[in-house]
């Protein structure tokens, strides 16, 4: 079994595009910060919203189901009562990570998400965990 932080940096290596579950149109909240901080280090943003039309100067889909494109890693910012449902949805969607931000825990989506077998990430930070590992976004 792989550690949290061995799965971190295979998320961080192996993805180029993170779909964010949750993403927000406020610059001031965390939902908005990390997406538009992974975006200027590389990475591609799709933003999940179903009240905004354009975050981090992308086009916002609904739900999880509404992006019209493979979703590899998802990223979640929604209160951890809400993650199993995200988890359900994102293994509907074909995703093969989770990956719930620093405060989110939730050991029904974990168990949803390793028996679909998808890399699982739990209570951490992208922004922190980018910066402590130094890992750019993988090469398409």
């Amino acid at each position: 079994m792989s550690t949290t932080d061995e799965v971190v940096e295979q998320i961080l290596s192996r993805y180029d595009t993170i779909t964010v579950v949750g993403a927000s149109a406020n610059p001031a909240k965390a939902a908005n910060e990390v997406p538009a901080y992974m975006q200027q280090h590389g990475w591609r943003i799709i933003p999940v919203n179903p009240h905004a039309d354009e975050i981090v100067g992308e086009k916002v889909y609904r739900t999880l189901a509404d992006v019209p494109e493979q979703v590899g890693l998802v990223d979640v910012f929604r209160p951890s009562q809400d993650a199993p449902e995200v988890a359900r949805q994102a293994v509907a969607a074909g995703a093969t990570a989770l990956w719930l931000q620093l405060g989110i825990a939730s050991a029904e989506a974990r168990a949803i998400a390793e028996h679909a077998g998808l890399l699982y990430v739990e209570d951490r930070c992208l922004i922190i965990e980018q910066r402590r590992t130094g890992l750019v976004p993988a090469t398409s």
